[in-house]
């Protein structure tokens, strides 16, 4: 792992920062393509994008420094100085980012749930920019594991799960997938904001599934803190969708279920008639 990418003496460029800042440009150009599309104007979109983003690291590093009070205390400049004291919660990051964008569109009398739809794509895309620079800066640290694909972290014994990494490949495909419902939104296939709570539901899915796999927990109550919102979401997220989904999937059973009860009829009506002969 490389946490600093290069050292000129009188300054430091880290690996991380330099991933982060990559996901900052490659998202905001998406999301620019994106609003293209629309008849959103530009400026006031990234001037939604901007404030979001200082909302989220706020409330990101809020939930974080509440979750470890014991650590950070009422200390002001423990909360302020990221670098002595880092830590984030991903959740706090996200909470802060669509509260502050709701609050913006409102303002503007903009539908947000037809408007963030347009967000999500860029969101995949800066979070898999910032889990390959978790990777190879080594900010993020897997379980031990004897598994064939491992790696060794600075400053953590044994061999260790490329869980940033997996993150990462996962999050790229999520983005292309992202970019095609959008498309399909736009044709009216989909209702608005169903991108939204999709990538919200995806989201919650890779970080329940791959939370076991980490070293360093954010924790609440003796619970890991993800794991705990990834999987009330999910449920949350499932209920809805199979609600808003039912007659589809009534449909579907019903059609399903008469082709079964055919052949059950069929094959029946066959013994029948070889046990007549």
């Amino acid at each position: 792992m490389l946490p600093v990418l290069l050292d000129l003496k009188f300054i430091k460029i880290y690996t991380y920062g330099i991933f982060l800042v990559l996901g900052f440009f490659w998202s905001t150009f998406i999301l620019w393509r994106n609003i293209r599309l629309t008849s959103y104007k530009e400026e006031e979109v990234f001037d939604g994008l901007f404030l979001s983003i200082a909302s989220g690291l706020f409330f990101g590093r809020l939930v974080y420094v509440v979750l470890n009070f014991d650590k950070f205390g009422f200390d002001f400049f423990k909360f302020i100085l990221v670098n002595g004291y880092p830590g984030f919660s991903i959740w706090g990051v996200l909470f802060g980012l669509f509260l502050s964008l709701y609050l913006f569109f409102s303002s503007k009398k903009v539908n947000f749930f037809a408007a963030i739809d347009y967000f999500m794509t860029p969101l995949f895309i800066a979070a898999v920019f910032g889990k390959l620079g978790s990777f190879f800066s080594g900010a993020e640290v897997g379980e031990k594991t004897n598994f064939i694909l491992k790696t060794k972290y600075l400053g953590f014994d044994g061999f260790r799960h490329l869980t940033p990494l997996y993150e990462g490949l996962v999050f790229i495909a999520i983005a292309f997938l992202a970019q095609k419902v959008l498309l399909e939104i736009r044709k009216e296939k989909y209702f608005p904001g169903f991108l939204f709570y999709l990538s919200l539901w995806y989201f919650s899915l890779t970080y329940f599934v791959f939370d076991k796999i980490k070293a360093n927990h954010l924790y609440f109550q003796g619970y890991s803190f993800n794991r705990v919102v990834s999987a009330i979401l999910l449920l949350t997220i499932t209920v809805y969708f199979i609600y808003y989904f039912r007659s589809s999937v009534i449909e579907f059973l019903k059609k399903y279920g008469q082709k079964i009860t055919k052949k059950i009829h069929l094959g029946a009506k066959g013994k029948t008639g070889e046990r007549k002969k």
